[in-house]
């Protein structure tokens, strides 16, 4: 079987996270989003994968080549303009197949499902939802799809679009039928709509599913995807170190006497983790991090080449590459009052939806020492903070 996964996007609403990266390459569980995907794919039956590529497209051919690292046949097809999710599926035309697996880069389905819908005929996938007024929903009849209404508040289901389609080559000739959006883009479920007239399209109902669209999705994605974690112990432990559950070190890393890491967890290849530190559940370091002395890290991905000075704490905090934090950066997480933290989507103040989150940070931040960041507080790539300095907000 054939996928099609559709990766040409920035990613806007997970800046500044994706100001050096497409979505799709932001690490989860130790691993780009888009390797989850292919991982997916693979065990629905897909051996061979088409990647449409724009935004960071050298980042994503260069991580994943022919395919052949993850036992699978790879080819690319380019989205010169980012213009819908119906206009990436069409520049893939050329190289689809009779029949193929459509996914979009910032979901991932369970793998039951997926299963289930790469073994059936043309369908669509759907999740049900508490609050469907976020999504594109379907309308239905007897599990026959019959069309996606965009966002309501008057929804008429709540089948939210998954974004997950087995699909034949017919949908080309609705895509290009299919008229502009209102924002000027051509939709690929208004393509599903129009073909829903001239065939039949089951809804497939996932089990699961993980959207990553946020920053801080990317911390449940990391809670989920590591509760299945599989110990992996590459680097050095040193005495007086303990490692408590599930813990993946990479090779070439090194955790220090009085390190305690309570998993799951997983560190990457030459981290320096220590001495007397303490990381927390839920956590994910990448490649080449340093931990300080008298750290505590909770819940947190941090990504490759960031420093973490000692007598520092990280909370619910996603980190980007290269950051520096000064001795005694503390990144709080939880309100006084307790409510859901405010952070920032395009500069615009939003509801988390969590009690606990701390700081979003672009890459290459360097904090002076005994800085104090707010809950939620988004700071953009490249600050360069003074010290003791408080931090809220959105900071450039």
């Amino acid at each position: 079987m054939q996928a099609i996964i559709l990766a040409a996007g920035e990613g806007s609403r997970m800046r500044p996270l994706t100001a050096s990266r497409p979505k799709v390459m932001l690490p989860v569980a130790g691993r780009p989003l888009l390797e989850h995907i292919l991982l997916r794919a693979k065990s629905a039956g897909a051996d061979r994968a088409v990647l449409v590529v724009g935004y960071g497209q050298d980042l994503v051919r260069s991580s994943f080549g022919d395919g052949s690292r993850l036992g699978m046949k790879i080819e690319y097809a380019r989205q010169e303009q980012q213009l819908g999710t119906g206009h990436a599926l069409l520049a893939a035309e050329s190289l689809a197949e009779e029949r193929f697996l459509v996914l979009n880069g910032d979901v991932l389905p369970d793998e039951q499902s997926l299963q289930k819908m790469a073994g059936g005929g043309p369908s669509v996938s759907a999740i049900e939802v508490d609050d469907p007024r976020r999504y594109g929903v379907f309308t239905e009849e007897r599990g026959r799809f019959l069309s996606v209404v965009e966002k309501s508040d008057s929804p008429p289901s709540r089948l939210a679009n998954a974004g997950i389609y087995l699909l034949e080559r017919s949908i080309f000739s609705a895509l290009r039928q299919a008229p502009l959006s209102p924002r000027g883009e051509f939709e690929l479920t208004d393509g599903l709509n129009l073909l829903a007239v001239q065939e039949d399209l089951s809804i497939i109902k996932l089990n699961r599913w993980l959207e990553i669209g946020r920053p801080w999705d990317i911390l449940s994605a990391n809670e989920s995807l590591l509760s299945d974690l599989e110990p992996e112990v590459l680097g050095t432990v040193e005495s007086g170190a303990r490692l408590n559950g599930s813990v993946s070190l990479g090779r070439g890393s090194r955790i220090m006497s009085g390190a305690y890491i309570e998993g799951p967890v997983v560190i990457g290849e030459n981290c320096k983790i220590g001495p007397n530190c303490y990381i927390r559940p839920a956590t994910c370091l990448g490649d080449n991090v340093r931990v300080g002395n008298a750290v505590e890290v909770k819940n947190s991905a941090v990504m490759n080449d960031s420093k973490i000075g000692h007598l520092s704490y990280l909370g619910d905090c996603v980190i980007g590459e290269g950051c520096n934090f000064g001795a005694g950066t503390v990144c709080s997480n939880l309100r006084h009052d307790k409510s859901n933290i405010k952070s920032y989507i395009k500069g615009k103040r939003v509801d988390s939806g969590r009690r606990k989150l701390g700081a979003i940070m672009g890459d290459r931040v360097m904090t002076g020492i005994n800085t104090s960041i707010y809950p939620g507080t988004v700071i953009e790539p490249g600050f360069l903070g003074l010290p003791g300095a408080v931090l809220k907000g959105l900071v450039k």
